[in-house]
């Protein structure tokens, strides 16, 4: 939780990590059309119709978790987790959310071993809603901050490129033949590829941001189109929140200019929590043309030792027993002991980044 302090002068309020995060979304047009920390309205809203109170589709809430001690009218300084000022909030109102009622109908359960509902259960119900100025946006480490471009950043990046067709592919993971597969289908019916990984607070065991980052610089030099793709980063905390979370991150890539969004196998699951297809079947449930970006349905995708290439359900007729799968568990157990993962599986470039990492880890 959000961690507040009261002088003569002012209210001050440090912000947690991923509400640090909210706050720099906020700011840059991420969450557009979202200028604030929801109030009880459009949390209500959000949660129980998958749309804003006054109308727009959005289908996580927003909201600013506190126990710090104020009231309408209040200003409140905001800070980063990290001590730096960003920018001052307006109170416009203090209330209570019903975080069960959220983890149930926003996260799909109760269980607070899912990582998302853990964090919303330990921020708390009490909530105060505001919009927000900004006087600054948080630091970032230099290997992301070159990356980080803003909606109108990248919106304009397109544009210099002539890009009309942009297709956005959101990742907390180091991108392997399966993800390279289904961005390239894509990049083939689009003008550009928007590679956009999530940076923010992730769960215990996912691969380190400054990690992965590698990953994605070595295989954009080596293996994409320079000058067919953008690789930005997304500051975002990951909810884990699966369906929901396909939604969300569909209208942040809009909101930074994308045009389609790649939607694959158990998109931001976690667990056993969502189906393996929950994430593509929510979006029959909400109007696209409202939506403002068109989703792009994948399989679940494998190297086929009999096509002797990458292919799904759709594209290969061979039995499973020709099928290469790894878990991702399998896949941290072999960087582990330094083994590694086959050909079929990654690059060897990114292996070989990701053995690394292993090793350092455990020295």
């Amino acid at each position: 939780m959000a961690q507040d302090t009261r002088t003569d002068q002012a209210l001050s309020l440090t912000l947690s990590a991923r509400q640090t995060a909210d706050f720099e979304l906020l700011a840059n047009g991420g969450f557009a059309p979202l200028g604030g920390f929801m109030g009880a309205d459009d949390w209500s809203s959000v949660v129980e119709t998958m749309k804003l109170e006054r109308g727009g589709i959005w289908s996580i809430p927003i909201v600013l978790a506190t126990d710090l001690d104020t009231a309408e009218g209040d200003v409140v300084e905001l800070s980063a987790v990290d001590g730096k000022a960003l920018g001052r909030m307006t109170v416009e109102e203090v209330f209570e959310r019903d975080v069960e009622r959220e983890a149930e109908l926003v996260y799909r359960t109760r269980d607070d071993a899912h990582p998302g509902v853990a964090a919303i259960y330990g921020e708390g119900n009490r909530c105060i809603a505001g919009r927000i100025e900004a006087d600054a946006l948080p630091d970032h480490d230099d290997a992301f901050q070159r990356r980080l471009l803003s909606p109108e950043e990248s919106r304009q990046a397109f544009a210099e490129r002539g890009w009309k067709r942009i297709v956005a592919f959101q990742t907390r993971n180091p991108i392997h033949r399966a993800h390279e597969y289904l961005t390239k289908a894509a990049l083939e019916i689009s003008d550009g590829l928007f590679l956009h990984p999530i940076i923010g607070e992730t769960k215990k065991g996912d691969i380190p941001a400054e990690v992965r980052m590698r990953c994605y610089e070595i295989l954009l030099e080596r293996y994409y189109p320079q000058d067919r793709t953008v690789l930005g980063v997304n500051p975002a905390a990951m909810r884990y929140a699966g369906p929901r979370e396909a939604i969300f991150h569909a209208i942040v890539r809009r909101n930074y200019g994308a045009t389609h969004f790649i939607v694959g196998r158990d998109h931001a699951g976690v667990g056993d929590y969502y189906g393996t297809y929950d994430a593509q079947q929510i979006f029959d449930k909400v109007d696209l043309g409202e939506l403002g970006i068109e989703p792009l349905f994948f399989e679940h995708t494998f190297w086929c030792q009999d096509c002797e290439g990458m292919a799904s359900n759709k594209t290969c007729p061979h039995p499973d027993d020709a099928h290469l799968f790894l878990s991702g568990t399998k896949v941290r157990e072999m960087l582990a002991a330094g083994e590694t993962p086959p050909h079929e599986f990654t690059r060897e470039e990114v292996a070989e980044i990701l053995i690394n990492a292993y090793g350092e880890e455990s020295d």
